[in-house]
């Protein structure tokens, strides 16, 4: 248990020196201006908060829920962003947890969300799965989605969006790098891992998990909102396993 607790560990601190290195690159481009440093340290603070609680405390605290899934740690996750997005200065709001949508948004976010869902039932049906349980069903309709997105597409974004100052517009939204890298800290989460003293990344999970990163911090640009983003990413999640 303490090698899995200290594997956790260093896995985080190697996330987060990907950040700064990251914020640094940024700075040197943009010869010192483009990188707000107290936001990037603000965004690399949550990264390590909701890791901890998602893993419940890197396996330290003893898992009260049970079953074959980590309800534990995705609410607990879940309820650390929703009380930093509580925090003077952040905001529920500016964090897109919020159902309204932007005016003149929900349009384009339409016919993206159905590529999404479109890109999932293609893949669940090339790849079809075996039989589950009705607790996988469950936790893959609920908190995936919702503690993922309310994280990534949503608090964490606007930390990275402070942190990285240059704008660029493309395909009807402002863009920053520091939702280029939610994207690839959205990937790492799922295709990093560090055991027995080495660091590897899943090329193939990387991939698979970029297309609907991009697209979930599209709409939640475009609509000023995570309720898509978490609704589409709870079917991803479903479709794949009904199928």
């Amino acid at each position: 248990m303490g090698d899995l607790n200290m594997d956790g560990m260093i896995g985080t601190a190697a996330i987060v020196g990907m950040v700064v290195a990251a914020g640094a690159g940024a700075s040197a481009l943009s010869r010192g201006r483009g990188v707000s440093w107290h936001w990037l340290a603000a965004a690399a603070a949550f990264l390590v908060l909701n890791d901890a609680l998602l893993t419940n405390g890197w396996r330290f605290l003893p898992d009260m829920i049970g079953g074959d899934w980590n309800w534990q740690g995705k609410l607990l996750a879940l309820a650390g962003t929703l009380l930093v997005a509580s925090l003077p200065g952040i905001g529920w709001k500016a964090s897109g947890l919020t159902h309204r949508q932007a005016p003149g948004s929900l349009k384009p976010a339409i016919g993206l969300s159905l590529i999404y869902a479109g890109f999932f039932v293609g893949l669940a049906l090339a790849f079809p799965g075996a039989p589950v349980s009705a607790e996988t069903v469950a936790f893959q309709l609920t908190l995936p989605g919702l503690e993922e997105e309310v994280f990534y597409r949503g608090v964490l974004l606007l930390l990275l969006a402070r942190a990285f100052v240059d704008r660029f517009g493309y395909l009807g939204v402002e863009w920053h790098w520091g939702a280029v890298m939610s994207c690839l800290l959205f990937g790492l989460a799922h295709a990093f891992s560090y055991s027995e003293g080495r660091l590897s990344v899943d090329p193939l999970t990387m991939g698979l998990t970029a297309i609907p990163s991009v697209i979930g911090v599209w709409l939640a640009l475009r609509t000023r909102s995570v309720l898509l983003p978490i609704l589409l990413h709870n079917f991803g999640n479903t479709i794949m396993i009904v199928l």
